[in-house]
């Protein structure tokens, strides 16, 4: 049985995948955040099957610590992952996303280097290191330009990754994915934030509700079908590479309010509050999945009526 190590593993995203993982028959090693607890929102018998470790990405010996058992595969997901949070805070972003991801990867090159451990990683980076230059789906050899402190932080970590393969050998993929949402996502992210507001309309019989931008145009996909691309870049990809994970179909968020809002069941009109704009949207950010589609097959499966769906039921009343 191979065994993978999932850092953030208590995460929106890494809780899914330590699920996908052990319906794989992984053995999977979570990573948590100091004094976090196993997710709650994993069965009893998927918390059992999955041994927990703490991790701080900014405490060198904690690192070690968590890689002094040797693996299969890395998926390093540990990150600050909300862009206001890198706003509020863009030093800690980068002592976290960049820094953290540096000593991981200098920790398992020293491993290799032992010959104690050998595996192979997949860093989780996000799409927003393109930028805002872009109208066109985005290729992997397309320029990075981040134009936001969590976009740049990851970008860093990148960079952290690019060298140090180039100076150890450590086999490292890059996989970037566009906007995910699903099912438990933190309603500080777009969809849940949009379904959580047109549900408290609905209940108070609202005609309006407050949003930001509506007019950028994104990619969504849904986490499930993230995790699945994570797994067969881990599986299949090839290292020293960066792989979109994106549906190449972008759609403005004035209709994904749209959609939200007839399946919630509420008709209502949106106005732009400032206080929930942001000075860096990016107008435009759809990817081109040609590359990992080629060298792995995966397509994603789950349409985006369905994910909302799923989003709206997992808020509850």
């Amino acid at each position: 049985m191979k065994s993978v190590l999932v850092t953030g593993a208590g995460g929106f995203v890494g809780r899914w995948l330590v699920r996908g993982l052990l319906e794989r028959g992984y053995a999977v090693t979570g990573a948590l955040q100091q004094g976090s607890e196993p997710p709650p929102s994993l069965t009893a018998r998927e918390r059992a099957a999955t041994r927990w470790i703490p991790l701080e990405l900014l405490d060198s010996d904690s690192v070690r610590q968590v890689l002094s058992s040797p693996f299969d595969f890395v998926l390093h997901l540990a990150a600050v992952s909300s862009g206001a949070d890198a706003r509020r805070h863009p030093g800690n972003a980068w002592a976290v996303n960049a820094a953290g991801t540096a000593r991981v990867l200098e920790v398992a090159a020293q491993q290799r280097h032992a010959g104690t451990s050998d595996p192979m990683i997949v860093l989780a980076s996000t799409a927003e290191v393109y930028g805002a230059a872009a109208s066109r789906p985005l290729l992997e050899t397309d320029p990075v330009r981040p134009c936001s402190p969590y976009a740049a932080s990851k970008a860093g970590a990148e960079l952290a990754a690019m060298e140090t393969s180039g100076r150890t050998g450590l086999r490292i993929i890059v996989a970037r994915p566009f906007q995910q949402t699903g099912p438990g996502q933190d309603e500080r992210f777009v969809v849940p934030a949009l379904a959580r507001r047109l549900k408290g309309a609905r209940l108070a019989g609202a005609r309006v509700i407050k949003v930001g931008n509506l007019e950028p145009v994104r990619d969504f996909l849904d986490v499930r079908d993230v995790c699945v691309a994570l797994i067969a870049l881990m599986e299949r990809g090839r290292p020293g590479e960066a792989y979109n994970i994106a549906s190449g179909q972008g759609i403005r968020l004035e209709e994904l309010l749209r959609r939200i809002a007839r399946v919630v069941g509420v008709d209502v009109i949106a106005e732009v509050d400032p206080e929930l704009m942001r000075a860096a949207d990016i107008p435009y950010l759809v990817g081109d999945a040609s590359k990992i589609r080629t060298e792995t097959g995966w397509v994603p499966r789950i349409p985006l009526e369905q994910t909302i769906a799923d989003v709206v039921a997992a808020l509850g009343d």
